[in-house]
C-alpha cells in the first residue's frame, strides 16, 4: 500500500519530554539548523512533572488579530484556551485528549476537535464549539472513531462538510464525516488508510486536498484527502537522521499565495528541531530550532501549528506555536515564534 518504502537505519529514539529530569540528549544531524527565538509563551499546563502539554490549534481573529486565541491540550487532563499574551483564559476537564484542531464552519461556529483517548481500546473524537467572545469551549459531545488508541487528529472542510482524520496510534488513519446538525454530533466512516508503524501528527492542505501524516520512525507521507481518492500514500520526507530525525511528531502548513504555495513544517523531536519543505514540489528547504532567549528554548516538541496572516504587532506575518517539552521551573507549555522570523532565518520567499 505504501509507495517509496525506503529502508532507513533507525537512530536512538529520544523519549517524550520529561519536565522532572530534563530533556534527553538529542541526536545531532550534520545538516545545519538555523535559530530563532520565541517572542511569547503560554502559561504552563496544569499537570506538573510529566509529559503533559501536547498540541496547539490557532484561531485567528480577522477583525482584531491581536485578540486571536490558542487551544492547547494537556493530554493528561483536558484543554486550555490561551490568548496571545499567553494568559490561560479557560480550562475544561476533558480527560486524556492528545491532539487538537479547529475549523470555522460559518453558521455552526468555530468547531474544535480533540483526539479522545480516555478509552485506550476505543478511539473517540471530542467536539467543542469555541466561544470566541468569552474565550471558552462549549462541549458538543463525542463521536466514536473505531477501535484503537486515539492519537492524532486534523480537520478538513470540503463542500460545506467537515471531515476529521483520526490517527490511531498503530498507524491506522480513519476519515470520518461529521454531522453537527443534531442535538449531539454524529460521524460516518468514509474510508481507512494505514501507515506501517506508530503515527500521530497530521494536517490537511485544503487548497490542494492533500493530507500529510507523520509516521514517527519513518517520515512524512502524503495522501489524497478526498473521500473518493486513493488510500495509498507516498512518502515525501524520510526520517533519515539528517534533515528529519525520529520521533517525527507534529506537522503544520504555512499557507501562502494561491494553489500549493507555502510550506510544510515538521517537528523533528529527536534533535529538538523543525524541518521545512516547500509545498509546491515538496522539496526540503531548511531546518530551524527555537534557541534560548528571553523566554527559553524548545525541546522534544510534540505538536506544532502555524497560521499565516496578521496577528498584531508582535506577529505581523503569521504565528508559529510549538509545544515545549522542558520548561523549568514550570510545567510544560507552548512557545510563540513569529513566522517572519522563521522565513528570515531560512531565507524563504
Amino acid at each position: 500500500m505504501l509507495k517509496n518504502a525506503l529502508m532507513i537505519s533507525l537512530l536512538p529514539l529520544a523519549a517524550a519530554g520529561c519536565a522532572a529530569t530534563g530533556p534527553k540528549v538529542p541526536v545531532i544531524p550534520t545538516t545545519p539548523a538555523q535559530t530563532v527565538q520565541a517572542r511569547g509563551e503560554t502559561q504552563a499546563v496544569g499537570t506538573a512533572n510529566a509529559d503533559a502539554a501536547d498540541d496547539p490549534a490557532i484561531w485567528r481573529n480577522a477583525a482584531d488579530p491581536a485578540a486571536s486565541l490558542i487551544v492547547g491540550t494537556d493530554k493528561k487532563a483536558g484543554l486550555h484556551v490561551y490568548d496571545l499574551s499567553g494568559k490561560d483564559r479557560f480550562f475544561i476537564d476533558a480527560g486524556q485528549v492528545n491532539n487538537v484542531d479547529l475549523r470555522d464552519m460559518d453558521d455552526a461556529g468555530i468547531i474544535v476537535a480533540a483526539s479522545d483517548r480516555n478509552d485506550r481500546k476505543n478511539a473517540k473524537l471530542a467536539l467543542f464549539r469555541l466561544d470566541t467572545a468569552a474565550a471558552r469551549l462549549v462541549p458538543l459531545g463525542t463521536v466514536p472513531a473505531g477501535a484503537g488508541e486515539a492519537y492524532g487528529v486534523c480537520l478538513y472542510r470540503t463542500s460545506g462538510k467537515l471531515h476529521a482524520f483520526n490517527v490511531i496510534k498503530d498507524g491506522t488513519i480513519r476519515q470520518i464525516e461529521l454531522d453537527l446538525s443534531g442535538a449531539t454530533p454524529t460521524g460516518k466512516l468514509v474510508r481507512t488508510m494505514k501507515l506501517a508503524t506508530q503515527s500521530e501528527g497530521c494536517v490537511v492542505d485544503e487548497r490542494t486536498q492533500r493530507l500529510y501524516a507523520g509516521e514517527e520512525n519513518a517520515g512524512v507521507w502524503r495522501f489524497d484527502a478526498r473521500a473518493e481518492g486513493s488510500v495509498e500514500g507516498t512518502r515525501i520526507a524520510a526520517a533519515d537522521g539528517q534533515r528529519l530525525t525520529i520521533d517525527v511528531e507534529g506537522v503544520a502548513i504555512a499557507a501562502e499565495g494561491e494553489g500549493n504555495g507555502g510550506y510544510l513544517l515538521v517537528s523533528s523531536q529527536g534533535d529538538h528541531a523543525y524541518a521545512v519543505y516547500r509545498l509546491s514540489d515538496e522539496t526540503y528547504v531548511g531546518r530551524f530550532r527555537v534557541a534560548a532567549g528571553q523566554l527559553g528554548s524548545t525541546e522534544e516538541t510534540d505538536g506544532i501549528e502555524v497560521i499565516t496572516g496578521d496577528f498584531g504587532p508582535g506577529y505581523p506575518g503569521g504565528l508559529f506555536i510549538a509545544q515545549d517539552g522542558y520548561n523549568p521551573p514550570h510545567a510544560q507549555n507552548f512557545k510563540f515564534v513569529a513566522w517572519a522570523d522563521i522565513k528570515a532565518a531560512l531565507n524563504l520567499d
